[in-house]
């Protein structure tokens, strides 16, 4: 590799940096230098699977961390970059083509220009929310997360100017913001601190009078309990969630689903299968969905049914349930598609079906290596593993696929 000073001699990279055009700076600095997308990703502390993205320009760098990585990383001069200052005070709310940049305007007006805290305002920043939490449906959690805690301390630090209903307001939308966080850390398989901006969230909530928001918290406790394997407390967590006063029906039907899963996961298949039933009635009628809830329908509790299927070792129903929720994923639910998709990788494999298995990790390796890791991106090594136990050829050519990609 050629010395710091040298690259920064090269005019294809100087050109790529004055611009400021990531994915053009990336493949320079890895043809100057003769490195790996492996090799740069632990130089700026990205992802091989996050350098791909950046060079094929499918993602762009929005984030102020990540750019601050490229450039400290790769020791960027600072003089390429024209002094750039980021005048902004939130630069990284808004997301060309994903989120819309008139409520972070207001939300950044109401902390630099001293512009009075009201109702309109909290409504913006409740607006912004929702258009983070479907974003990170499409581009994962590993991109959201700087993001969406960058919003969260502004708004946090609002709380000194509120008053009456609107610090209540306020503190709901704190509540509301944890919440998130706590599930962006969860998705990245960091438990402590999801943990930690759970126990945020609940305290929040509680003060505010958020009954809604304390049973999601909850529920979500009981989440991570099964996603740790424990069933025993995913039901317990569930059935705290399914009973706090002020739950919604749709919050409500949410616990009991988690109620049902542990049950799965226990291996009492008549519970868990009640349960699952029971929060399917409830979400039918329920009319009252807090915000957050919006991904919920019956593609979802379809998917449901067949993540307790697989914990029961019934394939053919684990299948049919699985492929009908995916049917009714949008496209833009990529990580739940990488998600699902792979479970039913894992299901055909069960049931021995190792060229569909196959076809279907192949069908969602890209999304789950992009945006679907840990989980998803183990749940299709655990597909590789089984087929290869199984004596399939479909498992080798799985695990040379997805070892191209580690």
């Amino acid at each position: 590799m050629e010395s710091e000073l040298d690259v920064w001699v090269h005019p294809e990279l100087r050109a790529a940096a004055s611009a400021e055009d990531w994915s053009a700076l990336l493949k320079a600095w890895r043809k100057v230098t003769r490195s790996s997308q492996t090799a740069l990703g632990a130089v700026v502390g990205l992802a091989q699977s996050d350098i791909s993205a950046i060079e094929n320009r499918r993602r762009e760098v929005t984030s102020v961390e990540v750019r601050q990585r490229i450039i400290e990383g790769l020791g960027v001069p600072a003089e390429l970059l024209g002094g750039v200052q980021l005048e902004m005070p939130l630069p990284s709310l808004v997301l060309p083509g994903v989120v819309a940049d008139p409520e972070a305007a207001r939300l950044r007006r109401v902390i630099s220009s001293g512009m009075r805290l009201d109702a309109p305002s909290l409504a913006a920043m409740e607006r912004l929310l929702a258009e983070h939490r479907r974003a990170e449906d499409t581009l994962g959690s590993r991109v959201m997360d700087s993001v969406v805690a960058t919003q969260f301390e502004a708004v946090a630090a609002l709380y000194d100017q509120a008053r009456g209903p609107l610090a209540d307001r306020l503190v709901k939308i704190m509540a509301e913001y944890a919440q998130f966080l706590a599930w962006m850390a969860q998705d990245q398989d960091n438990a402590p601190v999801a943990l930690a901006w759970f126990d945020r969230s609940y305290d929040w909530a509680l003060e505010s009078g958020y009954g809604d928001m304390a049973a999601t918290t909850m529920s979500m406790k009981a989440h991570l309990a099964w996603s740790q394997g424990n069933g025993r407390r995913c039901v317990r967590l569930g059935a705290a969630a399914a009973s706090t006063a002020g739950a919604s029906e749709a919050t409500r039907a949410m616990a009991v689903q988690m109620i049902g899963r542990g049950h799965a996961l226990e291996g009492d298949g008549d519970e868990a299968y009640r349960r699952l039933e029971e929060a399917q009635l409830i979400i039918a009628d329920a009319a009252d969905a807090p915000p957050w809830l919006y991904f919920y329908g019956e593609s979802w509790f379809a998917a449901q049914r067949g993540m307790a299927d697989l914990h029961l070792k019934d394939w053919g129903s684990a299948i049919a349930h699985l492929t009908q929720g995916l049917i009714g994923f949008a496209p833009e639910f990529r990580r739940d598609r990488a998600w699902y998709g792979s479970c039913l990788a894992r299901a055909y494999a069960g049931a021995g079906e190792a060229q569909a298995a196959l076809t279907t990790a192949l069908g969602v390796i890209d999304d789950a290596s992009e945006i679907g890791r840990p989980h998803a991106w183990g749940e299709l090594h655990r597909v590789g593993g089984l087929l290869l136990r199984q004596g399939a050829h479909e498992g080798r050519a799985l695990v040379d696929v997805l070892a191209g990609l580690d």
